[in-house]
């Protein structure tokens, strides 16, 4: 007799959990895995998930700690992690990074076998952390992260380099001591040098597969 070794529950589709802190490589990490498991994966990132904070004015949301479990929406990420588990499609919110609040439009993901969730707190929070079937850290060098925060959110996200300095010294590496690192201790994997580390990532597909995959049904 067969049995298909699937997600937590007997659901059909499996959950991921990516973290690690900001610049480890997590994005890298995500879109490899993506790439090599065909396209079955739908990824979420947690960066999406920030309060909306339209209703402050902006010098004021400039100043909110986004480094901080508290300035993500919890309760949405958590909903519509569960829709995807129960093979829902979801609308996910788009987070515009210099203006510090969601933009108007979202982007609709549909379920897959695999859905990874992707961001610096993902492991931090319990009844996400129950949800998962695997859960990973991605663990690079801090000066690394720092010089890849600064590049990305200088080139990408419009930021000035006197901002992207000081937020790192206020908020980024004391909430990463603080809040990102201790979470490396409910990861399953610990991948080092992020997504350039070719034996982690082959162990994670390997990982991935095998609870996609039927296997033998002990009698």
């Amino acid at each position: 007799m067969m049995t298909t070794s699937a997600g937590k529950t007997g659901r059909d589709t499996i959950l991921i959990g990516l973290a690690g802190g900001t610049g480890s490589g997590k994005t890298l990490v995500a879109r490899t895995l993506v790439k090599r498991l065909a396209g079955r994966v739908a990824v979420i990132e947690q960066d999406n998930y920030y309060k909306s904070l339209a209703h402050l004015p902006l010098e004021e949301r400039a100043k909110v700690n986004y480094d901080h479990p508290d300035a993500f929406d919890q309760d949405l990420l958590y909903e519509h992690v569960c829709a995807l588990l129960r093979g829902e499609a979801i609308e996910m919110p788009v987070y515009n990074f210099s203006a510090h609040t969601r933009k108007e439009e979202t982007v609709r993901v549909e379920p897959q076998k695999v859905v990874l969730l992707e961001g610096i707190l993902i492991l931090y929070f319990p009844r996400l952390r129950g949800l998962m079937d695997m859960r990973a850290f991605v663990d690079t060098d801090s000066d690394l992260r720092f010089i890849r925060r600064l590049r990305r959110d200088v080139g990408e996200r419009g930021r000035s380099l006197e901002s992207v300095i000081q937020q790192y010294e206020d908020t980024v590496r004391p909430m990463h001591n603080q809040f990102v690192e201790p979470t490396k201790r409910h990861a399953d994997v610990v991948i080092p040098r992020g997504g350039r580390n070719e034996v982690a990532l082959d162990l994670l597909r390997t990982k991935i597969h095998s609870l996609l995959e039927p296997t033998p049904e002990v009698s």
